[in-house]
């Protein structure tokens, strides 16, 4: 049996509301123990990011879900017509800020998506390699014959567990202490990074007639699981020893007391890791398919902060395969880290704002920190 072809042949996205900027954070997500955040300048000079957007209306009152966003930038696909979402055979979508333990977040698009009728449904778990993931699972699917036609999703709502509301009883807590009255540091840092917002693809084994497909020539991912402990994380609580123990372990009081569900990153583990096992998995790569990172026409690197930048491009330098600047896309000051759907977001604007040619070579790199897993994958135009 012959490998089918694999094409993503449109994109759409979904933004909740009104963009907000640096100086409104705080009046949509709150104020901790009734105070400003003493990071908050300091996380946001070095990310980078000047605006993202929220689910929310100023004062923290949701107005979409995850499952719902998505939906609807499935709907943009199509342009909500019901006859063509009735040709789509699976359902792939990946995220890390789910809106329930279970049912699983994809059924949950898929129940605000009745058109489709029963279809296969995935969804892949983790941090912001579960995109790809999802896009991955489509991409086989559709090369060995299984489907022809998939719709994956990208996205993500974590605004309202950065609300103040969701460290209240631990801001009781931390009041009483004069030495540290502050939120720590792992759980106030991610306040000012993340984003809400949702992108989609429909991918086929046809390419389009008219106007441009992306081809995916492969998609490779890696885990390092097995070297570093958690970096990031949310429903535990990470022990002296770098074990994780899990919210079921903890009394009702303590997940509240704790925050236990309030997403954390140990940043020190993050910046001695996140870029030299990228560059680990990308030289396997280069191997493996005999890259040759001089023949890209753009580089699309999912990065949580600008910070990130100049690391990763002076480790290509120093491993002497350098990436030019004017090559690189990055769509981060404008829209926020989306985590699952930035990559989906950036490929969606690549193609709207029909810069694109036919011939060109695009490397997609996403990586997780939650323990840290990377994936690649190289597109070609045409």
């Amino acid at each position: 049996m012959s490998l089918k072809e694999v094409y993503i042949n449109r994109s759409a996205h979904f933004f909740p509301n009104d963009p907000v900027s640096n100086e409104e954070i705080e009046s949509y997500l709150g104020l901790v123990n009734g105070k400003p955040s003493r990071s908050r300048s300091i996380v946001l000079r070095n990310n980078g990011i000047k605006r993202r957007f929220y689910a929310l209306e100023k004062g923290g009152k949701v107005t979409h879900t995850n499952s719902q966003m998505v939906s609807l930038a499935v709907r943009e696909l199509f342009k909500n017509n019901p006859e063509e979402l009735k040709t789509i055979q699976l359902l792939s979508c990946g995220t890390s800020s789910p809106d329930q333990v279970m049912p699983s977040h994809g059924v949950m698009v898929h129940g605000w998506l009745p058109e489709t009728g029963a279809i296969e449904v995935l969804t892949p778990s983790g941090n912001c390699c579960s995109g790809m993931q999802a896009l991955k699972y489509a991409y086989l699917s559709i090369k060995a014959g299984e489907v022809q036609k998939a719709v994956t999703a990208g996205s993500e709502r974590t605004s309202k567990l950065m609300c103040a509301s969701s460290f209240e009883e631990e801001a009781k807590q931390l009041a009483s202490l004069e030495a540290n009255p502050n939120l720590a540091f792992e759980k106030d840092f991610l306040r000012w990074m993340l984003s809400d917002g949702a992108g989609a693809f429909l991918v086929s084994d046809k390419k389009n007639e008219d106007g441009v497909s992306l081809r995916i020539e492969w998609m490779e991912s890696s885990s390092y699981a097995h070297l570093v402990e958690t970096c990031m994380y949310q429903g535990g609580d990470k022990l002296a020893d770098g074990s994780l123990k899990s919210y079921m372990e903890f009394s009702p009081e303590e997940i509240t007391g704790k925050s236990i569900f309030a997403m954390k990153q140990d940043v020190r583990l993050l910046d001695e890791h996140i870029i030299d096992l990228g560059y680990q998995t990308l030289k396997g790569i280069i191997d493996k398919h005999n890259l040759d990172t001089s023949e890209l026409d753009y580089f699309l690197p999912h990065i949580s902060s600008e910070f990130f930048r100049k690391k990763i491009a002076a480790k290509l330098e120093e491993k002497q395969i350098g990436i030019p600047h004017e090559k690189w896309f990055s769509n981060l000051t404008n829209v926020g880290n989306v985590g699952a759907g930035s990559i989906y977001l950036m490929i969606d604007e690549l193609l709207s704002n029909g810069k694109l040619q036919k011939g060109q070579k695009l490397l997609l790199m996403v990586p997780e920190s939650a323990r840290f897993a990377y994936v690649y994958a190289y597109l070609t135009v045409c």
